[in-house]
């Protein structure tokens, strides 16, 4: 060591020093900063600035980085939490909240356990929200809840340098006399339902039958009206021929059917003997005069 002393000399020895101070002085006056995170600056004991990501400069041994935070998005592990609805309902809710610094120097200042401080927040906030409503609403609007929480829970922890990102309401769970007490009623309320459905049925099928035998009376009823229609025709016909020929040609008319059922009757398989009526040959005989006579 003294051959070494000796041979650089005084003036070495201090030129060394002082290349070593230096290259401290550097070291403690040029701070990175990633991306992910923000470094607090304290001058004796106080906040001096915040540095931001990248190459950041600070006064070498009367400034030091005295905290480190990370600006990522966190989460909170999952709390639950017990809450009585308004219509006195004790359920557990189970809850989840991420959340990120975006103030850095309000944070490490201004509150000392940041986690346990916003679930204490989110804790009191749900069982007021849901003091405010009833069990079905609970159910049914958890959206509504979830997004009311959220905004709460930020009013509260903006003097933190805190932003709520997300909060969920993963679950809400009921003791087992309610759930029973809610199976039952649901039970009752699909028997309900179910009586209804087969009323609404038997109804139908009774105004559908009341339809069907209504549709039949009137296509009966129309049967007979329009056979009626066409018997008066018939009879007004009948009535037009015997006005414009005279009762002539009526007994003419009814002397032909007289022959054509004899023909018929005559015209059969299998028919070899016809009986014929005591006047059936005064028929032939005037229908035959009549003939004549009209052709006369």
């Amino acid at each position: 060591m003294q051959e070494i002393i000796s041979i650089l000399g005084g003036a070495g020895i201090a030129t060394i020093l002082f290349a070593a101070f230096i290259v401290i002085t550097v070291l403690k006056g040029v701070k990175i900063v990633s991306q992910s995170e923000k470094h607090i600056v304290e001058r004796f004991g106080r906040l001096r600035t915040v540095l931001g990501p990248g190459i950041n400069f600070i006064v070498p041994f009367l400034d030091r980085v005295a905290h480190k935070i990370s600006i990522l998005e966190r989460q909170l592990p999952n709390a639950s939490q017990d809450a009585i609805t308004a219509d006195n309902v004790l359920v557990q809710v189970e809850t989840s909240v991420f959340y990120r610094i975006t103030e850095p120097e309000k944070t490490v200042y201004r509150i000392r356990d940041v986690d346990a401080a916003i679930a204490t927040t989110v804790a009191g906030i749900v069982r007021a929200e849901i003091g405010k409503m009833e069990l079905d609403e609970v159910q049914s609007n958890r959206s509504t809840l979830i997004a009311t929480v959220k905004v709460a829970v930020e009013q509260q922890v903006d003097d933190w340098g805190i932003e709520v990102t997300r909060a969920e309401l993963l679950d809400v769970n009921l003791d087992q006399a309610t759930r029973d007490a809610m199976l039952q009623q649901l039970n009752a309320e699909r028997e309900r339902r179910a009586a209804v459905t087969r009323a609404e049925g038997e109804k139908r099928a009774v105004e559908l039958s009341a339809d069907a035998e209504l549709y039949a009376a009137e296509q009966i009823a129309k049967a007979r009206r329009i056979g009626a229609d066409a018997e008066a025709y018939a009879t007004g016909v009948v009535a037009q021929a015997i006005k414009d020929n005279g009762l002539e040609a009526a007994q003419y008319q009814v002397a032909l059917k007289q022959v054509e059922a004899l023909n018929a009757l005559g015209g059969g398989e299998g028919s070899n003997t016809i009986v014929l009526p005591a006047n059936a040959l005064e028929a032939f005989g005037d229908a035959f005069k009549m003939l004549k006579g009209k052709i006369g």
